[in-house]
């Protein structure tokens, strides 16, 4: 499995970008999944629904299944956020695993940057970027692509996991 990162601050793009390469990796015949790192207190589960109350009465886990998909809900209760390596075991065998987030995992990483979010680069701090997809030129010996030319950036990303 090939694991490749999107990393950048909030509102800086990541989850548009992704949902634009994920159908061009399939449409090579690739198999995705993704990992996500998302805020503090998400929640995927809905207030009154089974699922829910199961959580909220005690249970640590609770999958939830149909013809359709399944769901598996993990409750912390108090213990420390699993790491990425740990995550990536509950992942099925896939071609290439995108990782959105984790922006200081030791994976090899996109960042997406736009000015308009007042944040500082990840790059040149972070030795894991391979590339920079961003809304503007900047000043870097890193591959670069415009943040809206999905094409270019899913064949660097098949190039450098092929490699």
């Amino acid at each position: 499995m090939k694991i490749f990162g999107i990393a950048g601050y909030s509102g800086s793009g990541k989850t548009t970008l992704i949902e634009k390469l994920i159908p061009l990796f399939t449409a090579q015949g690739l198999t995705v999944s993704l990992v996500k790192h998302a805020h503090h207190t998400f929640d995927v589960d809905q207030p009154g629904k089974d699922s829910f109350r199961h959580r909220h009465a005690g249970c640590n886990e609770v999958l939830v299944t149909s013809s359709r998909r399944w769901a598996l809900m993990h409750e912390l209760r108090g213990a420390a956020e699993p790491a990425l390596h740990d995550l990536i075991t509950h992942i099925a065998p896939c071609d290439l695993l995108l990782v959105e987030g984790f922006k200081h995992e030791a994976i090899p990483k996109l960042e997406v940057y736009r000015n308009v979010v007042g944040e500082s680069m990840l790059h040149p701090q972070d030795p894991h970027i391979v590339a920079i997809a961003s809304d503007h030129h900047v000043d870097t010996a890193l591959p670069q692509f415009h943040l809206d030319d999905a094409v270019q950036i899913a064949a660097f990303i098949v190039r450098h996991v092929a490699r």
